[in-house]
C-alpha cells in the first residue's frame, strides 16, 4: 500500500481508502487529509500524487533560509519551527504557538511589522510597546504571545544567533481567574438555536458535551469516534492538557444526538468536524474559529456578551458543587488530579452553603 494511505470501513461494512499524512504536512498546507474513494487502484494513484507534493516540500525545506542567513525576526521564528523542541510539541500546542507567533510577527512597531525587523535590533522597549498593544486585545492573549516570544528568543540564544531576550524583562500583567457561569436557561437557549440549523449543529454538540461532561471545549472539538462506545453509552476521554483520562457515562438524550451524528459523520474520524469540507476532507473547527462561530449563535440567541464557550466546563462543575457532590467524585469527572485545582470551584456558592447547613442540621438532629 502506498505510504500514508489507510483502509477504513463504512457503516455498511464496505472498505474505503483515506489519505492520512503526518500533521506537520497538513499544518504547512502541503497536503490535506482526505478520502480517496473505494477503488484501490485510484486511491494508490491519488496517494502517489500527494506524496510527490510532500517529497518536493522536503527538498525545499532543506534549502529554506534559517536564522543564520535570514536575520529578521521572521527568519528566527521559522528557524524555531524547524527545531527539535518545536517538533516535539503536541499538534494542538504547535497550532497555538503558530497562532500567537503570527500575532507577534504582524505587530507594527516603529512603522513596520516586527517580522521585518532584524531580531538583534529589537529592544526591550520595542518588546514592551508590542506587549501593551497586545493587551488592548486582551491580557490573556497578550500573555500567551509574550510567552511564545520568549521561547523563540530562548531558541535563538541557545543557537548562538543572539545574546539577549528582549521579551524576558517585560513584566506581564496579572490576569484574574474567570468566574463566569451560564444559567440553565442560557445553556438551553444556546442549544436550541445551534440545533436549529445543520450548519451550526456541531457547535451545539461541542457545547453540550463540554457542559454535560465538564470537559474543555478544545478536547471536545477534537473528540474521535474511537473514544465513544455508543452501545454501552460510554466515552473515554484523554485530556490534552495533562493527559488525564476520564471514563464517563453518556446520558440518553446526548447518546441519541451522537447516534444521529454518527449517521451523518461516522465515515470519518472526528465526532464534530466543521460540516463544510475543504478539498474533500472534513477537519475539526480551528481553536480560534470555534469561538467566533459560537459568538454568532449567542448573538442570535440574545445571550450576554460576557459568556464564552469555555465557561461551560466551569458551569457543569459548579452545578456538581451545588448538588453536594464530593470532591473525589468531581475529580473523577473533570480529570483534575490535584484537589487544589478543584478548590476554586468550591467558593461562595449559595446552593453548596445551603446544602452544607442542611446536612449539619440533619446530623445534629439525628
Amino acid at each position: 500500500m502506498t505510504k500514508y494511505i489507510r483502509q477504513a470501513k463504512l457503516t455498511d461494512g464496505s472498505t474505503y481508502y483515506r489519505y492520512n499524512p503526518p500533521s506537520r504536512y497538513v499544518e504547512e498546507g502541503i497536503v490535506k487529509r482526505c478520502n480517496l474513494g473505494v477503488n484501490k487502484a485510484d486511491a494508490i494513484k491519488q496517494g502517489a500524487k500527494l506524496n510527490a507534493l510532500i517529497k518536493d516540500y522536503e527538498k525545499q525545506l532543506k534549502a529554506r533560509p534559517n536564522a543564520m542567513n535570514d536575520k529578521t525576526l521572521n527568519g528566527l521564528v521559522h528557524d524555531y519551527y524547524l527545531s527539535y523542541e518545536f517538533n516535539e510539541l503536541r499538534d494542538e500546542t504547535k497550532a497555538q504557538y503558530k497562532y500567537f507567533l503570527g500575532v507577534l510577527l504582524d505587530t507594527v512597531v516603529n512603522g513596520r511589522s516586527l517580522r521585518l525587523h532584524r531580531y538583534n535590533s529589537i529592544s526591550t522597549g520595542m518588546a514592551r510597546t508590542a506587549y501593551e498593544m497586545w493587551c488592548k486585545r486582551g491580557v490573556y492573549m497578550a500573555n500567551h504571545v509574550m510567552s511564545c516570544s520568549r521561547v523563540v528568543y530562548s531558541h535563538g540564544i541557545n543557537m548562538d544567533y543572539c545574546e539577549i531576550n528582549p521579551f524576558s524583562n517585560v513584566k506581564k500583567h496579572a490576569t484574574q481567574s474567570r468566574r463566569v457561569v451560564w444559567t440553565k436557561e442560557n445553556v438551553m437557549r444556546f442549544l436550541e438555536v445551534a440545533y436549529s440549523d445543520f450548519k451550526t449543529r456541531n457547535v451545539g454538540l461541542i457545547a453540550q458535551m463540554s457542559y454535560e461532561w465538564c470537559q474543555r471545549v478544545g478536547d471536545m472539538r477534537l473528540l474521535q469516534w474511537s473514544s465513544l462506545d455508543l452501545p454501552r453509552q460510554r466515552v473515554n476521554i484523554e485530556q490534552s492538557k495533562r493527559r488525564a483520562k476520564v471514563f464517563l457515562p453518556i446520558e440518553d438524550d446526548l447518546c441519541e444526538m451522537l447516534r444521529e451524528q454518527e449517521n451523518d459523520f461516522g465515515f470519518q474520524e472526528w465526532v464534530v468536524p466543521n460540516p463544510v469540507p475543504r478539498r474533500g476532507s472534513y477537519n475539526p473547527y480551528s481553536l480560534y474559529k470555534l469561538p467566533n462561530k459560537a459568538r454568532r449563535i449567542m448573538n442570535m440567541a440574545g445571550l450576554s456578551q460576557d459568556l464564552r464557550l469555555s465557561d461551560l466546563r466551569r458551569t457543569g462543575t459548579m452545578e456538581m458543587v451545588d448538588a453536594g457532590v464530593s470532591m473525589g467524585q468531581i475529580m473523577s469527572v473533570t480529570g483534575h488530579v490535584n484537589p487544589q485545582s478543584v478548590k476554586p470551584y468550591l467558593k461562595n456558592t449559595f446552593a453548596s452553603a445551603n446544602n452544607a447547613l442542611k446536612l449539619r442540621k440533619e446530623n445534629a438532629n439525628g
